[in-house]
């Protein structure tokens, strides 16, 4: 994409997107990700150095080895795509603070190890996922609705960063939906952690702890919470959301646009599941990641997100 203009003293500028340069990704479990990084950095015109989970080493190492044969095959440096393949942390630790080498580095795991990243990164992070999400059932919803998207939200792929892990119910309808949500989720062998007034209409349900609130379970265990009203929910959300994606169900206009406008996340969304949060689903194709953060990139990281910008200027002798 090229933005040109010309300015009043006769400078012609272009706004170009050019590769990011050398991107370093610290991953575990998944291998597809391994492809997915590779094929987006390259697509970008990146390189990239791939240093993935001891959980999935051989998958990876070989992944990149039809990686490497493919590249020399189309007469492209093997080099581009680098696997680091000695599995000692403090070869991931050299990883995140040479500067000299890696202009950014991307961490795609758990919270745990996202946040070890950022605390020891000496080069630009790119920081992803951890998806402590959210669906709220307001008093106007459509309850049948509602207990669609939750169901699919907790329980279609319960182990990835945009599955639902809390659902915040107004309690102007909690005796109502949650008859209908309690067996639904209890048929999904999905484990329920309840609030106090959750559990007073289900005695049988597990208390949740203050530390469930702010949990990212990657598990069919569920967070269910009676709030009193909108702002309540909103302010649940600031406190105990990852900004990654949260849901609301409602039809009333004026409520969802408040919502939408008040909650801090990379996706919000209303009347839909948070699972649709992927690069693929978005019209990306693939994707490198979830970013959290505000700075460069925010949401799923498709080939524009591998980019940063450039700009080109041609004169005729002008100063200033």
């Amino acid at each position: 994409m090229i933005e040109e203009f010309t300015r009043p003293n006769g400078l012609d500028i272009q706004k170009i997107r050019v590769p990011l340069g050398v991107i370093a990704m610290i991953y575990e479990a998944r291998p597809n990700v391994t492809i997915d990084a590779a094929a987006l950095c390259l697509k970008a015109g990146n390189a990239i150095i791939l240093r993935g989970g001891k959980e999935a080493y051989l998958s990876n190492k070989y992944l990149v080895s039809l990686i490497k044969e493919a590249l020399t095959r189309n007469a492209i440096s093997s080099d581009t795509v680098q696997f680091i393949e000695d599995n000692d942390r403090t070869l991931a630790l050299e990883l995140m603070q040479d500067r000299e080498h890696i202009d950014v580095l991307i961490p795609r795991g758990s919270a745990k190890l996202i946040q070890s990243v950022i605390e020891h990164a000496k080069v630009p992070v790119l920081e992803t996922g951890v998806g402590n999400c959210h669906i709220y059932v307001e008093q106007s919803a459509d309850l049948r609705k509602a207990l669609a998207i939750v169901i699919n939200a907790k329980c279609s792929r319960p182990g990835v960063c945009n599955a639902a892990e809390k659902c915040l119910v107004d309690q102007s309808i909690a005796p109502q939906f949650l008859d209908l949500l309690i067996p639904a989720l209890r048929e999904a062998h999905v484990e329920i952690r309840a609030c106090h007034k959750t559990k007073e209409l289900y005695p049988d349900l597990n208390l949740a702890s203050t530390e469930d609130w702010g949990t990212e379970y990657l598990d069919l265990i569920i967070g269910v919470k009676i709030v009193d009203g909108l702002q309540e929910a909103i302010e649940h959300i600031q406190k105990y959301g990852t900004k990654h994606s949260e849901s609301i169900v409602t039809q009333d206009l004026l409520t969802a646009q408040r919502f939408q406008k008040e909650v801090d996340a990379a996706a919000v969304y209303v009347n839909a599941s948070t699972r649709f949060t992927d690069g693929s689903e978005f019209g990306y194709g693939a994707e490198i990641g979830i970013s959290t953060q505000k700075l460069h990139a925010r949401g799923p990281m498709g080939l524009n997100e591998l980019c940063t910008i450039k700009y080109l200027i041609n004169g005729d002798g002008q100063v200033r």
